[in-house]
């Protein structure tokens, strides 16, 4: 979920930059749809970690624990200046704001209803990009797939949380300004920069909520390290990961592989969270996940 497109200049000399050069280097010689596959199940997987740390930080303390940490991470990583334009600073702040934003959101979401449910429901937003972005009939075709979806995903088993679902629908739209604004900071800055100084911007957007709910808690040893490795899995590598998929493969390869995330939330949230969907929401999730490659498949370039 916190994903940018980014140029590929190479990282700084830095020793967290020399590491990531040569996990880097080991990666080129993976096939990169894998590397996509495990980006993809890295991010949900990070976000059912993240989801066993609520008991004790609630969810706004696990978002601010991971964007803290995968911020202090990509700052030692890339090292990005401050000195930039101001109108740079504004894309890159805005973009910070809806990072922090759709993260709290996304992880309120989470809270209140399966893993699966909330990320198929968040997924409207980049499918709304992409079919927003065509004139294609067939698009609308996709859009009613799912619209089709999420609503039978909403009102199976009893129905799901109304807030739950209406954070998720909020965390989406969020997600679609995310892809607009990301594609204006990878033109206006050079390798993981931007991306690392929004991280700090989002980070201070959640740190308020973070604080309020878990307080003292934050700094518990066992906390930092859980938080850390939610840092990791969500932010971290699969940034990495898809970072070097994007320069070996075509953008539409990208984009099916990542539709795939509906579905690996949900497997997620049933191995390491015992979450199950019943058979109409695992049709509901097949569907958005449908429409999303769908979509896809026939954007324009």
């Amino acid at each position: 979920m916190v994903t940018a497109h980014v140029d590929s200049s190479p990282a700084p000399r830095s020793p967290l930059g020399a590491a990531s050069a040569a996990l880097a280097r080991g990666a080129a010689a993976v096939p990169p749809t894998a590397l996509l596959l495990v980006g993809v199940i890295s991010v949900q997987v990070g976000a059912a970690v993240a989801k066993n740390l609520f008991a004790q930080v609630g969810s706004a303390g696990a978002v601010t624990l991971r964007l803290v940490l995968a911020a202090l991470v990509l700052l030692a990583v890339w090292r990005p200046s401050v000195r930039m334009p101001a109108r740079t600073w504004a894309v890159v702040g805005g973009f910070g704001v809806v990072l922090g934003t759709m993260n709290l959101l996304i992880y309120q979401a989470i809270e209140r209803i399966p893993l699966g449910a909330a990320v198929t429901i968040e997924f409207l937003g980049p499918l709304a990009v992409a079919v927003l972005g065509s004139r294609r009939w067939v698009d609308g075709v996709w859009a009613v797939l799912a619209g089709g979806g999420v609503l039978m995903l909403a009102r199976a088993d009893g129905g799901l949380s109304f807030a739950g679902v209406a954070f998720a629908l909020a965390a989406a739209a969020c997600w679609a300004a995310y892809i607009l604004l990301s594609a204006a900071v990878g033109g206006r800055t050079s390798g993981g920069s931007g991306l690392a100084l929004a991280m700090v911007v989002g980070s201070l957007v959640a740190l308020p909520f973070g604080i309020g709910s878990a307080g003292a808690q934050l700094v518990d040893p066992h906390v930092l390290l859980v938080g850390l490795g939610v840092a990791l899995l969500s932010s971290v590598v699969p940034y990495s990961l898809e970072l070097e998929a994007l320069r070996r493969i075509p953008s539409k390869t990208f984009g099916v592989l990542m539709s795939l995330g509906p579905a690996a939330a949900a497997l997620a949230g049933l191995v390491l969270l015992g979450e199950r969907l019943d058979w109409a929401q695992w049709v509901a999730v097949g569907c958005v996940v449908a429409a999303s490659v769908g979509a896809t498949r026939s954007a324009r370039r």
